[in-house]
């Protein structure tokens, strides 16, 4: 399906080109979100009536989604969930997670502008993006940890705070092995040397 765009749409195009899409997303997205507009004859005359006024209202807001990045700059997310001592999270963060932690440190954004691939199960330092307008992207760090505390020796060390049991019990194991070894070693009776067999000869 041809369209014209209404706004810049990423890996896609900039405001007032003309695009061939997908049916189904141009029905399901563009058109509905009034990201884009079929692109017939009357609705290109109505866009070029219209284009002045559109870059206009672009611009504003495009103004307003960079105030709004400077304030994250400053903005610290922290998210205390439960995990075990691999860092594995007992269930899941979400953008709805995120969203509600930005609004919380004082900044308003929509759940939808968190660009977010997949659930965070993991402790850690997170780099998450959030798409204020289609021209402004600002990174946000989130920082999941277990306790206010870790959170903070983590963005101190920009490293999950998480249990190195794995050595410590592999030495304690080959440790082990070795007492036990020296154990039996000791215990097993001495084997006769050559001296010794033939004092036993003689005797005999």
């Amino acid at each position: 399906m041809q369209v014209i765009l209404l706004e810049r749409i990423e890996r896609l195009g900039q405001m007032g080109d003309e695009v061939t899409v997908k049916p189904g997303y141009a029905r399901n997205f563009l058109l509905p979100q009034k990201k884009a507009m079929r692109a017939t004859e009357s609705n290109r005359k109505i866009f070029e009536a219209q284009r002045a006024q559109l870059e206009a209202e672009n611009l504003k807001r495009r103004e307003e989604a960079e105030a709004v990045a400077k304030k994250l700059e400053d903005v610290k997310v922290v998210l205390i969930r439960a995990a075990g001592e691999a860092g594995q999270l007992y269930g899941s963060v979400t953008s709805r997670d995120i969203s509600d932690a930005v609004d919380a440190a004082g900044v308003t954004i929509g759940r939808n502008q968190v660009v977010l691939n997949r659930a965070i199960k993991t402790l850690g330092l997170h780099d998450i993006d959030v798409r204020l307008h289609p021209e402004v992207l600002v990174t946000v760090v989130v920082n999941v940890a277990r306790s206010d505390a870790e959170a903070e020796t983590q963005f101190e060390t920009g490293s999950a705070v998480i249990a190195d049991t794995g050595t410590d019990d592999l030495e304690l194991e080959v440790g082990g092995a070795m007492l036990d070894d020296d154990d039996l070693d000791a215990d097993a009776p001495a084997e006769d040397t050559a001296d010794d067999v033939a004092a036993d000869d003689d005797a005999a």
